[in-house]
């Protein structure tokens, strides 16, 4: 696993962020160190897709970057269990099918270059995964996909969504980001880096609250939706059908 340095130049221009090249060389790396219990998300994630896939479906990874989620669903899902990883980086896609096949995964996978901003379409899922995926995406786009999400899933399907959030309230809000710099800060990050992809994600990641999260899942039809997962400002919620 590369080291991420993509920050580390301090001469070197802040720009929006993209999963380039670059990006998808040290992903892996980079998501560990910058989301707080990543791993324990991924175990979760997996656990309950497999409450909710059905045997003959597909199980759809929107944003699959480098493959980590498909990989710990191969381990525990049937497999007549089919995945479709979708990305809109040429590059993270020929890391994610690389990943996979190194990881020994032979089930059928389908990789797919699509921008989740557009319309997309969906063969057959029953589950849905989001994983640090929607708050990429502009906001008025959010309810379009996740209507036809809604649309395209049978009963019972689930959404699995991972979002960095605001929270409801501003004193919260600044000490918990600032708890957040401080983890960054732990996992080897300097202060730099940190403030150089602050303001590269600024224009690209744009975050709600968990209730406007949960208010539009809601409306776009969705049963009722839990949280399962929560860290100061990263939450992850199940919708289902």
């Amino acid at each position: 696993m590369e080291k991420d340095i993509v920050f580390k130049d301090a001469q070197k221009p802040a720009y929006d962020f993209k999963f380039n090249k670059e990006v998808a060389t040290v992903f892996d790396d980079m998501v560990v160190r910058s989301v707080p219990y990543y791993e324990e998300m991924q175990r979760m994630i997996a656990e309950l897709t497999k409450d909710f896939a059905v045997k003959g479906t597909n199980v759809y990874d929107l944003g699959c970057s480098t493959g980590t989620t498909m990989i710990n669903l191969d381990k525990i899902l049937e497999k007549d269990i089919h995945f479709v990883g979708i990305d809109n980086s040429d590059e993270m896609l020929l890391k994610c099918e690389s990943n996979l096949r190194e990881a020994g995964v032979k089930r059928k996978v389908s990789y797919e270059n699509q921008d989740l901003n557009c319309d997309i379409g969906l063969n057959n899922p029953s589950v849905v995964i989001f994983c640090l995926t929607l708050q990429f995406l502009r906001p008025l786009n959010r309810e379009k996909i996740l209507r036809k999400i809604y649309e395209s899933l049978p009963e019972n399907g689930a959404v699995i969504l991972i979002e960095k959030i605001l929270t409801e309230h501003s004193i919260c809000n600044r000490l918990f980001i600032e708890h957040y710099y401080q983890f960054k800060k732990r996992n080897g990050y300097n202060e730099t880096e940190i403030a150089k992809k602050r303001e590269s994600l600024e224009n690209v990641l744009v975050p709600y609250q968990l209730s406007e999260n949960e208010t539009l899942l809601k409306a776009c039809g969705f049963r009722f939706t839990e949280v399962f997962f929560k860290w100061y400002n990263f939450t992850g919620l199940i919708a289902i059908k």
